[in-house]
């Protein structure tokens, strides 16, 4: 063969190659950047700049500056929650162990982790700075990052443990350790919100009515007693108060000193999934399309209910528009 045919068929082969992968991205960013996405099911919005972006299901990641556009998202897995240390860092989280990161306001994404093999979500997500911050899932998951997220270790929280769960732990790990990791994996309920509070500690909340807070970024914690065995699935800080809230409309107030929580009565009992820090008031939305608000003195009134929605996430864009995000996408609230 001649050197000139010989760089022809190198050539076709180069152009078949990258046409090839060529598709194949196209193909896969197609099946992703649907334009319906923002009806698809949302799961949480976050603030950043003069920008709120929203995660979901198969992977979506959308931005709001003047309207919502999705943009490409790295995963196909199902995302559950976004945060934004500032304007450009963010990560987001999600089913099959994923982690998600932006430099750029969340405009292009990079895979930090991805482990479907594990087979359990992560839930949240908090970085403490550009370099330290922790992702918190299903079955006691917990993973740690000094590196922005380059490299994350795994933490087992035995502290937060059942007394019975833990002598049951200690006999069968010198008993068998296979089975031993196995148990362990599994005993731990879900932690599904970790919150900074204003004085540098961390509350974290969960299955099994699990409220318990670190003052060492998570290294370890201490369990708080809420008297309610449901599951949490948020917390939030206004000003000295600290609400964590949940199943069956269950909202419970504590002050700083988390010492005593003293239940907030509801007009309805909708799971609580997401909350809004507003100057007068909080806002709180949930299942069977509650939004709900709390003023300053602890008095709750239901402001609206969206038939058919289950709603995940509430926030406030730069213009002052308050969104909902939920099972049917994304829509703006109107004033009541």
């Amino acid at each position: 063969m001649s050197f000139s045919m010989l760089r022809k068929v190198i050539f076709t082969l180069f152009v078949l190659q990258f046409s090839s992968t060529s598709l194949a991205q196209q193909e896969r960013l197609a099946f992703q950047l649907q334009p319906l996405a923002s009806s698809s099911v949302i799961t949480d919005m976050a603030q950043t700049g003069n920008s709120l972006v929203a995660v979901g299901e198969r992977g979506h990641v959308l931005i709001k500056s003047k309207q919502w556009q999705q943009v490409a998202s790295p995963v196909l897995s199902h995302l559950t929650k976004v945060f934004f240390l500032n304007e450009n860092l963010g990560w987001a989280v999600g089913h099959d162990a994923t982690i998600i990161h932006t430099q750029d306001g969340g405009k292009t994404w990079s895979i930090q982790m991805l482990s479907p093999e594990t087979e359990k979500p992560f839930l949240d997500v908090l970085f403490f700075d550009a370099n330290h911050g922790v992702a918190v899932g299903a079955y006691g998951m917990f993973y740690r990052t000094s590196d922005g997220g380059k490299t994350w270790t795994e933490e087992f929280h035995e502290e937060l443990l059942l007394e019975d769960d833990v002598l049951y732990l200690e006999e069968l790990k010198a008993e068998d350790e296979a089975l031993y990791l196995s148990e362990r994996a599994a005993l731990l309920p879900h932690f599904n919100r970790i919150l900074p509070i204003s004085d540098g500690r961390i509350l974290m909340v969960g299955e099994l009515g699990l409220v318990a807070v670190s003052s060492n970024r998570g290294e370890r914690f201490d369990k708080l007693d809420l008297m309610y065995e449901g599951s949490m699935f948020n917390a939030v800080q206004t000003g000295q108060d600290i609400y964590v809230m949940g199943l069956r409309g269950n909202v419970f107030k504590s002050d700083s000193a988390l010492s005593v929580w003293t239940q907030v009565p509801m007009p309805v009992q909708s799971t609580i999934h997401g909350a809004l820090v507003e100057t007068d008031q909080l806002l709180l939305v949930g299942n069977a399309g509650a939004v709900i608000a709390i003023n300053e003195l602890g008095q709750s009134r239901l402001v609206t209910r969206k038939q058919g929605d289950n709603l995940t996430a509430v926030a406030k864009d730069s213009a002052g528009h308050i969104w909902l995000a939920g099972t049917k996408g994304l829509t703006q609230l109107q004033k009541q």
